[in-house]
């Protein structure tokens, strides 16, 4: 049942280590939010689950199969080939605080560009499918509109409509609400939720504590590379063991 799994993982970016072994098993159909100040190493941990960073130490694997890496021998890793960790990519979708999104397609053709691209689907039934996930993300009059002509709630919402065109069995989210104006977070929150009730598997890094402590199946919180504490949102966010994180929830709650 094991979706996610993290085993010592380190990464450092010349002299600053930036993750200093960390362990985290995330299981099939939770959601896992990831809690801490800036620059603990939340996003890049997120990034090296699709091997958008190479990990420096460790194992992670994702529904049994390392990620970016195949043994080699007696405890000895070797890199995957571009393709392959591009064939791993397809069934793991991430957002960004950012968009992303094409500016020269409208917000359909963002959604089917890749399916049809990378999976080779059949353009009619993946159109349908598009109309089918902006309707999911309450977007189904903008499927003609250009990112420039929606709010960065729509976009955002789009980006996760296009996100979940490749079908993964995995969604990453880096901090999707932080670029958006307070009142555009709700819906935007409110797709993430649906996601969540409908068993997608999810790793979540956000500020947003409401939504860690209604849709997270898991709490962990961060900082300086490790994970100082994980557990049931009720026993983080209201019963912090550790003084540092009783210190950062201080400030944000």
């Amino acid at each position: 049942m094991t979706m996610v799994l993290a085993e010592r993982v380190r990464k450092h970016f010349g002299k600053l280590d930036v993750l200093k072994g960390v362990d985290l098993r995330v299981d099939k159909g939770q959601v896992m939010c990831l809690l801490g100040p800036s620059g603990s190493g939340k996003s890049t941990f997120l990034r090296c689950v699709n091997h958008l960073e190479k990990i420096d130490g460790g194992r992670l694997s994702v529904d049994g199969e390392l990620v970016g890496y195949a043994q080699a021998g007696r405890g000895r890793l070797r890199e995957l080939k571009e393709r392959e960790i591009a064939r791993q990519r397809r069934d793991i979708g991430m957002v960004f605080q950012r968009f992303n999104l094409f500016p020269h397609m409208t917000a359909l053709e963002n959604i089917v560009e890749a399916p049809i691209r990378v999976r080779g689907q059949d353009r009619a039934h993946t159109v349908r499918q598009g109309m089918d996930l902006l309707a999911r993300v309450g977007l189904q009059d903008k499927a003609r509109a250009y990112p420039a002509h929606l709010s960065g709630g729509q976009q955002q919402r789009v980006a996760i409509a296009r996100a979940l065109a490749m079908r993964p069995k995995l969604m990453l989210f880096d901090e999707p609400t932080s670029a958006l104006d307070p009142e555009l977070v709700g819906d935007v929150l409110d797709v993430m939720r649906g996601l969540a009730r409908d068993g997608m598997t999810m790793i979540v890094v956000t500020h947003e504590i409401g939504f860690a402590r209604e849709v997270a199946d898991t709490a962990v919180f961060m900082d300086d590379g490790v994970v100082v504490e994980s557990g049931a949102p009720r026993d983080i966010l209201d019963h912090p063991r550790h003084p540092r994180t009783r210190a950062f929830l201080s400030k944000v709650l």
